[in-house]
């Protein structure tokens, strides 16, 4: 069975994904009705349509940058690799494959396979291996393997668990975990963020509702009765409002929910595992969990120490990331991680945890058209200790001077380099006339002047001629 594609934004330091579907298309673009919305003024408001079918196609709708596709390396004649170029779509089409980089303005989107969801094996004490026998989940360091030692215990027994640590720490890897090593394994995972519902959306999607309960209501199970014989894990539940933790209290104690435009209560046969990243003792009151909450769900705490207490597992965690992020891009060979690139991740203080590690090395590995990730393919964020150790001491400096801006990625240079070329191209072959080279190109004459604008290309650079 073939895998499923997925596109991955990174726009700056932001990254995201959007799965595509089986079959169909979705429309990219800075619009409201695009499917993958990208807000960037380089971004034309339906800037072109990525279609699934036998395989993967992109259609450049001629937003006023074009989209610039760069091809993975691919195997060519006796398995040698090829590079891939570097080709510029103006209401043009191509042909996609897991790996391509496509540029709309000064955003870049990958095509990938969805990420496995990699489940530690609490039985092995240093690392756990995945199906294939490579590494998967590291736990590297001596508070992280006491950890998961007591939730290899706290998972053979039916005690609810609390799980308490910072963003991004890995609460739900963990979860995932006790619930796989756990007599309920067999059953569903069902997790929900209660950080990222609506206030009026919680009940319906714990407990169900009823048909007409409210306006548009169906008759529905809700998350416990949907998760009967496996685990529910209740992320960031110091977020649920007062009146739904009473409900949830109650739920609790008496194994049983009542759905939403209902009077009869329906038994439950559910584990909870709960996790929260604040300091639930301090919150307790007003506006913070329950105290009676907080013992019912506090069978077992597990508290997850931050990624900046444990620094000797980055560099392994980010080994693994890099191999899971290259299987997923099919890149071959994989990349490497360089000596300056590791020492950054190393000062690095990771105020998002493992979160903003899985992320800063995929979104290296996609601006990585090399076979090794430099500093220059790191964020910004990740590069301050090498920008700061060049920063010019002038308190002349001026933002506008473009002194201290972070040097553009290797891939956006190649695309600029190879725009700039085929212009002066164009301009050579028509005697500088604008208006035909612009028709060559396949774009409007105004959108021509507005790149060579854009690319700093002068009249005394460009060929001579008419420059109309």
């Amino acid at each position: 069975m073939e895998r499923a594609y997925q596109l991955v934004i990174v726009s700056g330091e932001e990254i995201r994904t959007f799965n595509l579907p089986a079959k169909g298309e979705v429309t990219i673009g800075r619009g409201e009705g695009t499917e993958v919305r990208i807000e960037d003024p380089s971004v034309s408001r339906r800037h072109a349509i990525v279609r699934v079918s036998e395989g993967l196609e992109i259609e450049d709708l001629g937003g006023a940058n074009g989209t610039f596709v760069r091809q993975t390396a691919r195997a060519g004649p006796g398995n040698d690799t090829v590079q891939g170029n570097i080709q510029q779509l103006f209401r043009r089409k191509a042909q996609l494959a897991v790996g391509d980089c496509l540029l709309f303005g000064t955003t870049c989107v990958v095509v990938r396979h969805p990420p496995r969801v990699e489940i530690p094996d609490l039985r092995i004490a240093g690392r756990s291996l995945d199906a294939h026998g490579a590494p998967s989940v590291v736990i590297r360091d001596p508070a992280m393997r006491s950890l998961y030692a007591e939730a290899a215990r706290a998972a053979r027994a039916s005690i609810n668990v609390l799980l308490l640590g910072e963003t991004g720490v890995g609460k739900e890897v963990l979860a995932r975990a006790i619930h796989a090593y756990s007599s309920r394994a067999k059953g569903p995972f069902m997790a929900i963020n209660c950080a990222a519902l609506a206030e009026s959306l919680f009940e319906s999607e714990l407990f169900g509702s009823e048909k007409g309960a409210f306006t548009g209501a169906l008759a529905r199970a809700g998350l416990f009765e949907a998760a009967s014989g496996g685990t529910v894990f209740l992320d960031e539940v110091g977020e649920l409002p007062p009146g739904t933790q009473a409900k949830l209290l109650r739920v609790l104690e008496e194994r049983a929910v009542t759905r939403l435009g209902s009077t009869r209560s329906r038994p439950i046969d559910v584990r909870i595992i709960a996790a929260t990243n604040r300091d639930v003792e301090a919150t307790n009151g007003p506006g913070g969990m329950r105290p009676d909450l907080f013992f019912r769900l506090n069978g077992v705490a597990l508290l997850i120490p931050p990624l900046r207490d444990r620094p000797q597992e980055i560099e392994e965690l980010g080994a693994s990331f890099l191999a899971a992020v290259c299987r997923d891009l099919e890149r071959s060979p994989p990349l490497a991680i360089s000596p300056a690139a590791l020492d950054l991740l190393r000062r690095h203080a990771w105020p998002g945890n493992v979160r903003e590690l899985r992320n800063v090395i995929e979104r290296a590995a996609v601006m990585c058209s090399e076979s090794t990730i430099l500093p220059e393919h790191l964020p910004p964020s990740v590069r301050v200790p090498l920008r700061a150790q060049a920063a010019p001491t002038s308190a002349s400096a001026s933002p506008s001077s473009g002194v201290g801006r972070d040097p553009p990625s290797n891939l956006q240079a190649e695309i600029k380099a190879l725009e700039r070329n085929r212009i002066c191209e164009a301009l050579e072959r028509c005697g500088g006339n604008q208006s035909e080279a612009a028709r060559q190109l396949g774009m409007p004459r105004r959108t021509l002047v507005s790149r060579l604008s854009d690319l700093g290309l002068t009249r005394r650079q460009m060929p001579d001629g008419e420059g109309k």
